[in-house]
């Protein structure tokens, strides 16, 4: 994926959420209702969430220096991280805490029509940045599924956006029926069920986007088709007689550490060494661009029994 692609989905996602978080207040001052105040709690913590997420590509995007020899790329992990942090805070145990005072004292809406008016318009506008999030998720998923993408992408903003979005959806169609119940049976306490819902709901895929990008943040290797490529890089170099073993880790979403083990020809000069490493490297970038810091060490193959 691109920086540019990341970022086209991300902006999307932050003009579109800011839009309906002023709907969804408007529309809360003019109802009083608590899912309504709850949905826009959500897109507030959205729009503040893509905010942070193209800080982390700008910041994670910095040169290597004296002090982070290795780059800045894992500053994207962290941001991510913090995102759903935010979304749990601010969203979930907000949505939560408004569900729970509309149950003690339940009331009904007042101009609820406003308020579907409001979540439609919310859902259409949500569906946009969703079809952008897919579009440009499309171009790297390959053939893994929805899941195997969010799960294994060792990319940030992509998985985070996609979750958002289609969370947002479900609280939307969640926060709609509350409205529309409570509407319907002048009883305001579907409207707190619904905000409840949205607790929940937010809750959960906070918990997903913490457990991912945790994981990306203390590190994953390579994945299996990158590092058959790196593979098969190194031993397409005919002074290279064995590869002995290979270890890759991710410091970025473009950046990737590589260092191997390698078993040379005996007959080979320390210059013929030297330069036979040097190809190795140019042929494992020319498969792999994103293979930007490599190690390869000389050493002894020993078959195992």
């Amino acid at each position: 994926m691109s920086a540019g692609s990341g970022t086209k989905a991300v902006v999307a996602a932050l003009l579109a959420n800011a839009g309906i978080a002023a709907a969804k207040f408007a529309g809360f001052a003019i109802t009083g209702s608590a899912a309504m105040l709850a949905e826009g709690a959500h897109s507030i913590a959205d729009t503040g969430n893509q905010g942070l997420l193209l800080l982390g590509m700008k910041r994670g995007g910095r040169d290597p220096d004296a002090r982070r020899p290795f780059g800045y790329g894992p500053e994207r992990y962290f941001w991510a991280f913090v995102v759903a942090m935010i979304l749990f805070s601010l969203g979930a145990l907000f949505s939560l805490y408004e569900g729970i005072e509309k149950l003690r004292h339940p009331h009904p809406l007042e101009s609820p029509l406003v308020a579907v008016g409001i979540l439609l318009a919310a859902i259409l506008l949500e569906g946009f940045s969703f079809r952008t999030a897919i579009k440009e998720s499309r171009q790297v998923k390959g053939s893994l599924s929805w899941w195997g993408f969010i799960h294994t992408s060792r990319h940030a903003e992509l998985p985070v956006v996609l979750l958002e979005d289609a969370g947002a959806l479900i609280g939307l169609a969640l926060a709609l029926t509350g409205v529309a119940l409570a509407m319907i049976t002048h009883n305001g306490i579907f409207d707190a069920i619904g905000t409840l819902a949205i607790a929940a709901l937010l809750g959960a895929i906070a918990v997903v986007l913490a457990a991912e990008m945790k994981s990306l943040l203390i590190g994953e290797r390579a994945s299996e088709t990158d590092e058959e490529k790196i593979s098969g890089a190194i031993e397409s170099v005919e002074a290279i007689e064995h590869l002995i073993h290979l270890r890759t880790l991710h410091l970025g979403p473009d950046e990737i550490l590589v260092a191997a083990k390698i078993d040379l020809r005996e007959e080979l000069s320390f210059v013929e060494v030297a330069e036979s490493i040097n190809l190795a490297e140019e042929r494992i970038r020319e498969a792999l661009p994103a293979a930007e810091i490599i190690y390869l060490e000389p050493d002894l193959y020993s078959p195992k029994s």
